[in-house]
């Protein structure tokens, strides 16, 4: 097996690929990244959405679990305070089409946490190889030419060196260098998408209430459909007995960083239940905003040329609006593909592997694409994703109308959670069961407020200090 491999970025889709190298038999791999890593689940500076929700799919938490054998990463994640939550009965959810209800049969499961936590949970379980290290630093350049890369130059604090690989891996995330690193090689001319719903993220944590530790994860969807910007809130638990509440506006209905007018944001959505809880709850944290949130999209797997030893992987390769939760999950089912390929070549410097390797793991990012722009183009001041055509207006006529049965069929419900939690691709939606369910419609009456249990209508009622004014509708 050769000797070292090196992978740009220590966030999780470079923790994987650094795991699946380990795993193959790689006898170095170095992990480079410019920040000085925390020893705990901290924030840091390299990653702008850390502070805001993120969600861990079945699919994506299956593919992990995969690509670090002998560790439980839902066992450790769990263990350190992150919460599992049932899609089928464990959340409240208003959808553009009304609420969904909860089912007694469970759903796929998701993991709720902070980024912090994946993050730090996925690099001490690969960190516990002896191959893998991790360097500080920032990579400037690849070494090599056109044919093959050789390696990385990287600047740290003793100056700039060359490191030798015979396999790199990016996985740098938003901020890649790819296309500047590509035609320093002289292999300009990539193609590049970019599709920007302009998403402002605003979040803040709060201590959970005395009483509601049980509450389920509460969301109030945006609505792509109403002709005006996006809207969006959630409350989500988290390690540390917290609350972690996210508001997300496209262009146009951005939400303020100031706390009053946080508050006023949540309770102005089309369901004031957010706010209703929060307007009670003790804030911990002062509102934070993130604005990188575009979808953009590297289509390095249809350059006509493509060098030897380079492999390109998670958002460097495609990034998505972090509203849809699929960035995480994206990155392991890439790091599978990088496994898969390297158990079938032998060794990572076998002709051929990275051009695999980027044409299998563009497969999960186009579908991912596919569900994040279909519904970012329907904003009204989305920049770049053009009209949408015939067969875009018939998916988004159909995904309304199967949306619309889920708030009252189990089975229409069941293929929506399947392609959300990223257990099966978007094609599941037109499976005949879910055809079926799409077309006959929900057959129980639509939900007029959030299908609460008794206890958690008082938890509610406890919480709520809006007088009154802000109630909507429950049931």
């Amino acid at each position: 097996m050769s000797r070292r491999a090196v992978v740009v970025g220590a966030g999780a889709a470079g923790m994987l690929a650094a795991a699946v190298l380990a795993g193959a038999g790689v006898e170095e791999v170095v992990v480079v990244d410019r920040d000085e890593l925390p020893d705990g689940p901290r924030g840091r500076r390299g990653l702008p959405q850390g502070r805001h929700a993120h969600l861990l799919m079945a699919g994506g938490l299956a593919a992990m679990e995969e690509i670090v054998p002998g560790v439980s990463l839902r066992k450790r994640l769990l263990a350190a305070g992150a919460h599992e939550v049932s899609l089928g009965s464990g959340m409240l959810a208003r959808t553009p089409e009304g609420w969904l209800r909860r089912w007694r049969r469970e759903g796929p499961a998701m993991l709720t946490c902070t980024r912090a936590l994946v993050d730090w949970t996925v690099r001490a379980a690969v960190l516990e190889h002896p191959a893998v290290r991790v360097r500080e630093g920032t990579a400037v350049a690849l070494t090599g030419s056109a044919g093959r890369v050789r390696g990385v130059r990287v600047s740290g604090p003793g100056g700039e060196a060359d490191l030798d690989a015979d396999l790199v891996v990016d996985a740098s995330g938003r901020g890649t260098r790819i296309l500047a690193w590509l035609d320093g090689l002289g292999l300009p001319g990539v193609r590049t998408r970019t599709v920007d719903a302009g998403l402002v993220n605003a979040s803040r944590l709060y201590r959970t209430p005395a009483g509601a530790e049980r509450f389920p994860l509460t969301i109030v969807h945006a609505d792509p459909y109403a002709a005006r910007p996006g809207r969006s809130a959630m409350v989500m638990p988290v390690e540390g007995d917290r609350w972690l509440v996210s508001c997300g506006g496209t262009r146009g209905g951005e939400p303020p960083s100031d706390p009053d007018g946080f508050l006023r944001y949540t309770l102005g959505l089309p369901d004031p239940i957010v706010g209703r809880l929060i307007s009670g709850a003790e804030p911990l944290t002062d509102v934070h905003l993130s604005r990188s949130t575009s979808n953009v999209r590297h289509y390095l797997e249809k350059a006509p040329h493509w060098p030897e030893g380079l492999v390109v992987l998670g958002d460097a390769l495609g990034t998505f609006n972090p509203a849809y939760g699929q960035g995480m999950s994206v990155a392991a089912f890439g790091a599978r593909v990088l496994g898969r390929e390297l158990e079938r070549a032998g060794r990572p410097d076998a002709p051929g592997l990275a051009r695999r390797v980027l044409r299998g793991a563009a497969r999960p990012v186009d579908a991912a694409w596919a569900v994040a722009v279909g519904q970012d183009v329907l904003y009204p001041a989305t920049r770049g994703g053009g009209r949408p055509g015939i067969a875009d207006r018939a998916v988004t006529a159909y995904t309304r109308r199967l949306t619309r049965a889920a708030t009252g069929s189990f089975a229409a419900a069941s293929a929506l959670w399947d392609v959300t939690s990223m257990r099966t691709p978007p094609a599941r939606m037109f499976h005949p069961s879910a055809l079926l369910a799409a077309l006959a419609g929900p057959p129980l009456p639509l939900l007029t407020g959030p299908p609460l249990t008794p206890g958690e209508r008082e938890v509610l009622a406890g919480l709520d200090r809006t007088g009154g004014w802000a109630d909507g509708p429950e049931r």
